[in-house]
């Protein structure tokens, strides 16, 4: 008997460990496929060549989780890039944004916007430094009962209250703002050039299948920018070794605090005993019993495909069987033997804009057509690309010489019309993704050795991210923070006693940040503890 298991041995799930094992529980984590880290796993995709297959890069990984687990010491070293980000704009003209020369660049286009950045960001940062400080809260749940059931889910709201009411009017109608307008709306009252809006508004299309016109997303705007590398705030960076790094160091803290993790070890079912959850059974058919069962899937496959369907409220059920999935990605990785030459900045040499976030998409104009022409057509014929080159900081991913680059590619639909299958149009799509890359810089596509196509279909095959979501769950409104899942189960328990979840799907959502791993271990050990104080002291 184990005191827990933890279905799926991706980030959140390996934190989760570490945190139960650390308060004395024997936990295992039970993972699907052959190698840990779920889509934070760096891979060989070409005969010397290896990248992050699906995540990709570094700046939500919560700096406590950091610390408590101690990845450095396990090997985890993360570089920030030389910019934040390249736009090429077309054959002569580029913006850069980071280093100290974001003023300079924006002037280019408009003084009146050079002007406003520090305005801009200085509002930015209060609204999320608020984020920051609920990351690692659990948030206030809606419960039914008894007020003494209901006392301590007031508390908190209170709590959260007086945090808001101690925010000055200013701040408190930025944030209004963010979580209601969307992006496009949001920058057009900041900005009047293109290309800065264009920098700043691809973070709201990032894994949410949406125009930035779209209400809310200026809120996955937001959502971008809490996190930080190295102690810088908004900083992106690169783990070096991929983001199979982190997942490899992370899994080295679990195993020495005695998790014991297993490997091409798929969960079929949840047990449960008097509708409580007691153990799992295999696809092998091995029976693995626990005192608890923590699951580190998206809610709606936890719900749907290993929970009997006649334990589960029929409201419950149904909300998710509706949990709303799809982030139109669409990812690849590809083996170069240079680097892109742009044709607005020529060279193959290594630049600094060669290690930055390199953003094809040109205006808020541009992605609001790639999400219309994909929702009429299966995906954009002239899509969103992000390129990252990791090679540029981490020789050690490709031969000398040579190159591994991402490309994080928006819009695609999650499924595709009139019930094409993604298996039948992968070739055709990866295609034009590279030549979109080739438009801006004309040799890339006769530098590609060999590439990788990971469809919305194959990442939910291979990471069970369903319809392709990055996030487990799109960060709408109606699925955010106390409403994440859903009302009255954002506290990481569902309506199974002793079954619980700890993944993107919970608060505070996706990317790699470890936090909802951090909450959920937080809340089994209070139940767990019954009062007993030293557990619960080993996860805060």
């Amino acid at each position: 008997m184990r005191d827990a298991i933890i279905i799926g041995g991706g980030h959140n799930g390996l934190v989760c460990a570490f945190y139960l094992a650390r308060a004395g529980l024997k936990v295992t984590v039970l993972e699907r496929r052959t190698v840990v880290g779920g889509a934070a796993v760096t891979e060989e995709f070409h005969p010397g060549f290896r990248n992050s297959v699906a995540a990709y890069t570094v700046s939500l990984l919560n700096p406590k989780v950091i610390e408590d687990m101690d990845l450095a010491g396990h090997g985890l070293r993360i570089v920030e890039r030389p910019l934040s980000n390249f736009l090429p704009l077309d054959d002569t003209r580029y913006l850069k944004l980071g280093a100290g020369m974001t003023a300079l660049e924006v002037a280019k286009f408009s003084q009146r916007d050079a002007d406003r950045l520090e305005d801009y960001s200085r509002h930015l940062d209060s609204a999320a430094d608020l984020l920051r400080e609920l990351v690692l809260q659990t948030p206030p749940n809606r419960v039914q009962g008894s007020w003494l059931t209901a006392l301590p889910e007031l508390i908190k709201a209170g709590k959260l209250g007086n945090r808001m009411r101690g925010l000055s009017l200013a701040t408190q109608r930025e944030l209004l703002d963010l979580f209601t307008k969307s992006a496009g709306d949001y920058l057009d009252g900041w900005f009047e050039s293109a290309p800065i809006k264009a920098a700043y508004g691809f973070d709201s299309v990032v894994g949410n299948y949406a125009s930035p016109y779209t209400p809310g997303s200026a809120y996955v705007l937001l959502h971008h920018v809490f996190g930080e590398v190295n102690g810088k705030k908004g900083a992106w960076g690169h783990a070096i070794g991929g983001m199979g790094a982190i997942t490899q160091a992370m899994a080295r803290a679990a195993q020495a605090q005695g998790v014991e993790i297993r490997t091409g070890c798929a969960v079929e079912e949840v047990l449960l005993d008097k509708g409580r959850a007691c153990g799992v059974v295999t696809a092998g058919g091995e029976r693995v019993d626990a005192r608890v069962v923590v699951s580190n899937l998206n809610p709606r496959l936890l719900y749907t495909r290993l929970v009997d369907p006649g334990a589960l409220p029929g409201d419950f059920l149904r909300r998710m069987q509706a949990w709303r999935c799809g982030s139109g990605t669409f990812r690849m990785n590809v083996a170069l033997s240079e680097l892109p030459s742009f044709s607005c900045l020529p060279g193959t040499q290594a630049a600094e804009h060669h290690g930055s976030g390199i953003i094809i998409a040109p205006s808020l104009q541009y992605m609001e057509r790639a999400y219309h022409d994909a929702r009429a057509h299966g995906w954009s014929r002239e899509p969103i690309v992000e390129l990252l080159i990791p090679s540029t900081l981490d020789a050690g991913l490709a031969p000398p010489g040579q190159h591994v680059a991402s490309l994080f590619c928006q819009h695609v639909a999650p499924q595709l019309p009139a019930g094409a299958s993604w298996d039948a149009h992968r070739e055709e799509v990866a295609d034009l993704m590279i030549a979109t890359v080739d438009r801006y810089a004309p040799n890339f596509r006769r530098s590609v050795l060999g590439r990788q196509i990971m469809t919305p279909l194959d990442l939910e095959r291979t990471f069970g991210l369903v319809g392709g979501d990055i996030f487990h769950g799109a960060l709408g409104l109606d699925q955010l923070f106390a409403a994440r899942p859903m009302l009255g189960h954002a506290d990481y328990r569902g309506p199974v006693a002793g079954l619980y979840t700890c993944g993107s799907g919970t608060h505070p959502g996706g990317g790699v940040t470890g936090a909802p791993g951090h909450n959920a271990a937080r809340e089994v050990l209070r139940d767990l503890a019954r009062g007993r104080r030293p557990a619960l002291e080993a996860v805060r």
